[in-house]
């Protein structure tokens, strides 16, 4: 078995195929992108993935991308039973709505506020930053009464989400409105293996990019 992964700690997407390949066992070939510098536009990489973004697997031939999807192939795929992703429609359309949810949600809502600005050279946008709240306020009330995102065992929606979480949480965006969503964010902390490599991809993300970012209010 030979994947090879193309990534940077900086991202949260993927530091979320890191985290489930811990999980699973998986032993990645890594193969650090360094995009601030513009690896990922150079045509060795474009050759790979004509979008040039990261994460991209490359699994014996078989090449992806888009974080979630590779999520859930890698568990279908490598995973010892359908525990992370469920088969039944049902349980799989909850974990499905949750991943879709940090993607169109929480995570675009955080470089509409975070991103755009250093892109534009415009001031930050309160209404932006109103956006951010709701998405988190829509988190709260999803987790009510939940151990996890989708199940009452952890599934890929949570190592999609934990890694939007933490970097909220490492430039310091209060989540103590959102109780349910602190609680979720400590017991996924202690659950999943090998969580220090989502905290080193956090600290360094901070050093790297944080200088760039302005400042929550």
């Amino acid at each position: 078995m030979t994947l090879d992964f193309y990534y940077s700690p900086l991202s949260a997407p993927c530091r979320s195929i890191l985290l489930l390949c811990k999980t699973l066992g998986i032993e990645l070939n890594l193969k650090e992108i360094d995009i601030l510098g513009g690896e990922h536009l150079k045509p060795e990489f474009l050759k790979i993935n004509y979008q040039h973004t990261i994460p991209t697997l490359v699994d014996n031939g078989f090449t992806m991308w888009e974080s979630r999807s590779i999520l859930a192939y890698l568990v279908e795929k490598y995973g010892k039973d359908d525990s992370l992703y469920p088969t039944d429609p049902q349980k799989r359309a909850l974990v499905n709505q949750k991943l879709y949810f940090d993607m169109g949600v929480l995570y675009q809502r955080f470089a509409d506020y975070y991103y755009k600005p250093i892109q534009t050279k415009t001031p930050l946008d309160p209404a932006a930053y109103k956006k951010i709240e709701e998405g988190l306020g829509f988190l709260n009330t999803g987790l009510e009464g939940q151990k996890f995102a989708a199940e009452d065992s952890l599934t890929i929606a949570d190592f999609s989400l934990i890694t939007t979480i933490s970097t909220y949480d490492g430039l310091k965006f209060n989540l103590t409105p959102y109780p349910n969503v602190a609680q979720w964010y400590e017991r996924c902390k202690k659950t999943m293996p090998g969580y220090d490599l989502n905290v080193k991809g956090v600290e360094q993300f901070l050093e790297k990019i944080g200088p760039m970012l302005p400042k929550f209010p």
